[in-house]
């Protein structure tokens, strides 16, 4: 069986974490991005969060509650 084969696409959500990041400035949460879709998996949502437990908990709770959520980076 080839690589490609092998190989599953699945729907991922990215999650950077920061207090200082923005979209226009979340340079590594891009390139993640783009590897991945290249890679051919699909990118449901990708969201910046500010550094505070209470929304990262929410945040985490929503996409793993979510069906179209396969990964969580």
């Amino acid at each position: 069986m080839s690589d490609t084969a092998k190989r599953k696409s699945v729907n991922i959500t990215v999650l950077t974490v920061s207090d200082t990041r923005t979209n226009e400035n979340d340079k590594s949460g891009d390139t993640l991005v783009e590897r991945l879709t290249e890679a051919g998996h699909h990118l449901v949502e990708k969201r910046i969060v500010k550094d505070e437990l209470s929304l990262l908990k929410g945040v985490l709770k929503e996409w793993i509650n979510s069906p179209e959520v396969d990964v969580i980076i």
